[in-house]
C-alpha cells in the first residue's frame, strides 16, 4: 500500500456513505466477532505486547465490513483505537503492518476509497459507459454488473467487495478487486484523454492490484 494511494483517499476509508444507494445497515455481525477489551485498553496505553497486537489486529480486521452495525461496545473500542491513531487513515497503516488478514482488509478498503472516489468522475462514467457499448460486462464482472453504467457504478462494486468480505468469501473479494481494476486500467487512457488533470489511472489501478495480490497471497 503506497503513501500516495492513502493520501489521494484521505481519512474516509470506512466509506460511510449514507446517501448511497446501497447501504450495509442490515449487515450484522456473527455473535463470535468482537473486541478483546483487555488488549484494547492495553493497546491504547502503549502496554500491549507484539502476539496480543496482532491478535487485536485481526479482530479489528474481521470487524470492519460491519461498521454500520457496530453493537455500542465494539463501536466504543473502534473509537478508543481509532481516536488512538487520530483518523481512518493510520487505522488502515497500522492494519496494513500486520501481515494475513488485517494487510489484505487494509489494501482492499483503500481499493474501495479509491472505487468511491473515482465512481462518479465525469470522465470515468464517460469511459465505463463507452466501454461497455462495446463489451457489456468486463472479463470477471457479470455477476456484479447491472445494464446501466452511472456514478454509481463503481460505488457499488466497492460495496460488493465489503460484503463479501464481510461473508468470509475473501478469495472472491480479492478477485472481484482485481478484475475492477483491470477494467479500470483498460479505460484509463479513455479517461486521460477526456480530462488530462485526472491523472494515471491506470498506473494507479496497476500498483493497488499489485498490493492485493501481495497480500492476498499471504492469507
Amino acid at each position: 500500500m503506497r503513501n500516495r494511494t492513502l493520501s489521494k483517499i484521505g481519512t474516509k476509508l470506512l466509506r460511510l456513505r449514507h446517501d448511497s444507494s446501497q447501504t450495509s445497515q442490515d449487515r450484522t455481525a456473527p455473535a463470535d466477532y468482537g473486541l478483546d477489551r483487555g488488549q484494547v485498553d492495553a493497546f491504547v496505553a502503549g502496554t500491549l505486547d507484539a502476539e496480543g497486537e496482532a491478535a487485536l489486529a485481526h479482530q479489528v480486521a474481521r470487524l470492519l465490513p460491519f461498521h454500520w452495525t457496530w453493537p455500542n461496545r465494539v463501536a466504543e473500542g473502534m473509537t478508543q483505537i481509532i481516536d488512538h491513531f487520530g483518523d481512518q487513515r493510520e487505522l488502515m497503516a497500522w492494519l496494513e503492518r500486520h501481515p494475513g488478514l488485517p494487510r489484505l482488509v487494509a489494501r482492499l478498503y483503500v481499493f474501495m476509497g479509491l472505487l468511491d472516489w473515482y465512481s462518479a468522475v465525469p470522465a470515468v462514467v464517460t469511459a465505463m459507459r463507452e466501454y461497455r457499448e462495446r463489451t457489456p460486462y468486463p472479463p470477471g464482472l457479470e455477476p456484479y454488473l447491472v445494464p446501466a453504467t452511472d456514478d454509481d457504478t463503481l460505488a457499488s462494486i466497492a460495496f460488493k467487495i465489503e460484503k463479501l468480505l464481510g461473508e468470509e468469501r475473501t478469495q472472491e473479494a480479492v478477485e472481484l478487486a482485481l478484475a475492477t481494476a483491470a477494467w479500470l486500467q483498460q479505460i484509463a487512457p479513455r479517461v486521460r484523454e477526456l480530462t488530462p488533470e485526472i491523472g494515471d489511472l491506470g498506473e494507479l489501478m496497476e500498483q493497488a492490484s499489485q498490493d492485493v495480490r501481495a497480500a492476498a497471497a499471504d492469507i
